[in-house]
């Protein structure tokens, strides 16, 4: 009987500090555990540089700091504010294509003196923001010119996105717009239609495409017509996974990222680093620790006690799944090389502390729920 007391008193106070500080434990050893293992590959594949190491600490501590302060905001405010921060954001969209400063051939940012701000990255959170407060008190599956000011909603700061030009950050945008509506409860004779529409319109996108982003298309298509060019980048991604085995060659021992063949290898392309030297296994235990994030925010989605919520939680915790997939699809040739960086374990800032702000919200549904008397 004691036993049961003391067991009941230790859950008791694992949800007192769980809900006190507002985070969700789970979670919160997922991420750590991810970032951690991001840690011990970024290191190797910067050739031991312990100054860059000492940056993404840096930026990791500000990325945790932004998702522990956004879990202290209770969803209900979350929702209050939601339009003005798509508002702004749509604004400072706007002001990148009229004054933004110009870097490798693309205007995305702002330039506000003190710090130089990307606003496509707060649409990536702002847009399925939006899409699940204007369908929270509408009868769902939405229909008609609901449906239609839902994709509006969408569709614009996608286009604004790519025309700076910003293909991957646009389509990413897009699907997380797409999620909400998907969750929401779109017929499957609708998505079938959206599905054909999008490829009658594959060709008319190909002509409004720069002439890079073609030569992504067939580089991904036939990445050996231009072996020392366009196809160098994935062509060495692909030799790095495959000489890495079952086990690899040992952390620090990776010949592609240490000889330098591999470009990018801190960036975009570090899972080839991670597959050459932890082999098969090192992937599939990066991939476990994925799934581990995946599933227990999509528990805390569906756990949500709001249409807000549920809607909000599902979309952020299938556009991190579509992060992961479009990273390991690119550096593997199955997808175009679009230069989006593996979450939490690439070298990187912006993007770490928009995803933990997204992870933060998932906290908060979770953490701010009412308990309901037993």
């Amino acid at each position: 009987m004691s036993t049961l007391l003391d067991s009941s008193r230790e859950d008791a106070s694992r949800r007192d500090w769980q809900h006190t500080l507002h985070l969700d434990a789970l979670l919160l050893l997922g991420l750590v555990t991810l970032s951690t293992l991001g840690l011990f590959v970024l290191y190797s594949s910067a050739g031991g540089d312990s100054q860059l190491l000492l940056r993404q600490l840096v930026r990791l501590g500000i990325a945790f700091g932004t998702l522990f302060f956004v879990a202290q905001i209770r969803p209900q405010w979350l929702e209050h504010w939601t339009p003005w921060i798509y508002g702004v954001g749509l604004a400072l969209l706007v002001a990148v294509l009229l004054v933004g400063d110009v870097g490798k051939g693309a205007q995305r940012w702002l330039d506000f003196g003190f710090v130089r701000f990307q606003p496509s990255e707060m649409m990536k959170l702002a847009v399925p923001m939006m899409v699940a407060w204007y369908l929270a008190d509408k009868r769902l599956p939405p229909t008609g010119l609901k449906l239609l000011i839902a994709g509006a909603l969408i569709v614009v700061p996608v286009l604004l996105i790519a025309k700076q030009p910003d293909l991957g950050t646009s389509l990413l945008i897009g699907s997380a717009g797409f999620f909400v509506l998907f969750l929401a409860g779109l017929s499957w004779k609708l998505l079938g239609g959206l599905a054909l529409l999008a490829a009658g319109g594959a060709p008319i996108l190909w002509h409004f495409m720069h002439d890079y982003q073609r030569q992504r298309v067939i580089t991904f298509l036939d990445p050996e017509q231009d072996p020392l060019g366009a196809g160098y980048h994935i062509i060495q991604s692909k030799i790095a996974i495959g000489s890495g085995g079952l086990f690899g060659k040992g952390w620090m021992h990776g010949t592609q990222a240490h000889l330098e063949f591999l470009p990018e290898r801190s960036t975009d392309f570090i899972f080839a680093v991670l597959g050459e030297e932890f082999g098969l296994f090192g992937i599939v235990v990066l991939l476990l620790v994925y799934s581990f994030i995946i599933i227990r925010s999509i528990q805390i989605a569906t756990q949500a006690q709001d249409t807000y919520g549920r809607l909000l939680g599902g979309s952020l915790a299938m556009t991190f799944f579509i992060y992961i997939i479009v990273n390991t699809g690119m550096v593997t040739g199955l997808l175009p090389v679009v230069g989006l960086p593996l979450p939490l374990v690439s070298y990187g800032g912006t993007s770490m502390v928009t995803l933990m702000a997204g992870f933060g919200m998932l906290m908060s549904i979770h953490t701010h729920r009412k308990l309901l008397p037993t």
